[in-house]
């Protein structure tokens, strides 16, 4: 119904629009009485067109698509960074202890001051392929339930952004988190599990990490080019490094 509206409001505005026209044509004619003139420009007028489409569609409509994206684009780092200082960066520290090789992890992830474009597309390419498992004996099931109970409202608050659109793989950041908390919260006690679930936990654990490490990533490339302030932080207090501290030293 509000389709055909539009439809006939359009059709309306076209047929006023030709009517007028054609009414100061006339109008035009009537006083001066020269078709030779009205149709000079009437011709000038319909050559431009081609290029006031070209210019309107292509150029300017490129022009504000790509600032409207970049504006979306950094307001979702924002976003991001609320994530990672929230919930996030806790989550990093704590899974990594559960692997039984952390240390290959951290010469993957381990970023430093010298890393640049090559060490960061390694990084990418090993965090979207991770296959760890977290060994589920070490795992702290009811600590990670609890982290993610408590930051339950936060995440939803998240979710709520329309700008997650633009972000799948944030997305899905999110949902594994979620995915996660849900299942912990289904069992009424994370003691004496078997074998079985235990592994199943892990796996969820391990979707949701690789997911972490990947937008993590993404994140720090960020913050690298557009925040020195913000990577110089992390640097110093990211859990894939020997001894983790905020104070310089150096």
């Amino acid at each position: 119904m509000e389709s055909r509206k539009l439809s006939r409001f359009i059709i309306i505005v076209a047929i006023i629009s030709l009517a007028a026209s054609a009414l100061l044509y006339l109008l035009h004619y009537y006083i001066f009485q020269d078709s030779h003139h009205i149709f000079i420009y009437m011709l000038g007028d319909l050559a431009f067109i081609p290029l006031e489409v070209f210019l309107v569609v292509v150029v300017i409509e490129r022009i504000l698509t790509s600032r409207e994206k970049h504006a979306i684009s950094q307001k979702m780092n924002m976003v991001v960074g609320s994530f990672y200082s929230e919930l996030g960066n806790a989550l990093l520290g704590k899974i990594l202890g559960s692997f039984d090789d952390p240390e290959q992890i951290d010469s993957h992830m381990g970023v430093n001051k010298n890393w640049s474009s090559p060490e960061f597309k390694q990084a990418l390419v090993y965090s979207s392929h991770f296959n760890h498992t977290p060994n589920p004996g070490k795992l702290d099931l009811q600590h990670l339930k609890n982290l993610l109970a408590a930051k339950r409202s936060f995440m939803l608050t998240l979710l709520e952004n329309p700008n997650l659109l633009e972000k799948d793989d944030f997305t899905d950041l999110l949902w594994a988190s979620f995915h996660l908390g849900e299942e912990l919260d289904a069992r009424p006690s994370l003691e004496n599990l078997p074998e079985t679930d235990k592994a199943h936990l892990a796996n969820d654990v391990k979707r949701m990490y690789a997911l972490l490490l990947n937008q993590w990533i993404k994140y720090l490339i960020h913050l690298k080019s557009q925040y020195p302030h913000l990577y110089s932080l992390v640097l110093r207090t990211h859990p894939f490094q020997a001894n983790p501290n905020a104070i310089i030293k150096e």
